[in-house]
């Protein structure tokens, strides 16, 4: 049997291939749920969700069924990880049951170790050290908007986080220049910089980053797990706000890009929110025809 492939960080798919799964996503968002070619067809896909979500259940659960499978949705305290046993174990168990494991978890590790032993594919819907499904769809995004990706800048302005994280290491292998600017005391992980290399530039100045840039984006400033220091984060991204200052400070085309869920009036103003330069909604869309590329090329 072929070892499955897993999608942990992102990092596991080339530079040709990623751009391959945007191009296949921007074919289905045009194509919707209407194609023949059902690759889940009479299979079932495991979705744990130890975490609250929105977007990430609701596009992965739809994207399941509209490739014909069967989407299995699991919360955390509903498997036996929660009384004791081994995530090697729920590994080997569920990857007998299923075509596919998508979790969102926690604990990076524990993803990891579940595609260690797992022998269906693994998909990671959000650690606290990445969320490579968002970045899909964030470039399913600039696609959309400017006809390519490659060679493209998008300013990060905020946390240094998960989304961070991810928009570093899958903008470096689409071509996207990703300028991000942080406080000093929540700079992403100096790991995950080194691995995307020339293609970051990291610094503290939000209106540096935005110069010249096609898309802005910015994300929560308290996150799930981070509500123990929400006023000291506040007063540190208090001037990493994405508002007009900082938009005019990039391309008259540039666009303004958000995860969600959102707080306007924090990290970002209800103008940009709602605004005509605003690719939030589509970008949140574009998780459902990313996220059904990304199952077609792990169950192929």
């Amino acid at each position: 049997m072929a070892e499955p492939r897993h999608f942990i960080t992102g990092e596991e798919l080339t530079g040709d291939e990623l751009r391959a799964l945007v191009g296949r996503a921007e074919q289905l968002r045009s194509t919707g749920s209407s194609r023949t070619a059902l690759p889940l067809r009479g299979r079932s896909v495991a979705l744990i969700f130890e975490k609250p979500s929105t977007r990430t259940r609701v596009s992965l659960e739809v994207g399941v069924s509209q490739l014909g499978g069967h989407p299995v949705v699991l919360r955390g305290d509903e498997l036996q990880l929660t009384r004791g046993e081994s995530v090697r174990d729920t590994a080997m168990v569920l990857s007998r049951y299923v075509a596919l494991i998508a979790v969102r978890s926690g604990d990076h590790e524990a993803v990891v170790e579940l595609a260690e032993f797992s022998s269906a594919p693994v998909i990671n819907a959000l650690t606290p050290l990445h969320h490579p499904c968002q970045a899909l769809a964030d470039l399913l995004t600039l696609q959309q908007r400017f006809g390519m990706v490659k060679g493209l800048r998008l300013a990060y302005v905020g946390d240094g986080n998960n989304v961070c994280n991810s928009l570093m290491l899958l903008g470096a292998a689409a071509g996207v220049q990703v300028a991000v600017a942080t406080p000093p005391e929540l700079r992403p992980d100096e790991a995950i910089v080194a691995r995307a290399g020339s293609s970051v530039e990291l610094g503290d100045d939000p209106l540096a980053a935005a110069a010249g840039a096609h898309a802005l984006y910015t994300d929560v400033w308290v996150s799930m797990g981070d509500e123990g220091d929400a006023a000291k984060r506040r007063k540190l991204l208090a001037p990493y706000q994405l508002n007009s200052e900082l938009l005019t400070a990039a391309r008259d085309d540039a666009i303004v890009l958000h995860c969600l869920p959102a707080h306007p009036g924090e990290e970002i103003t209800e103008d940009l929110l709602y605004g005509d330069r605003s690719a939030v909604w589509d970008q949140a869309e574009n998780r459902l025809h990313a996220q059904k590329a990304l199952l077609e090329l792990l169950v192929a």
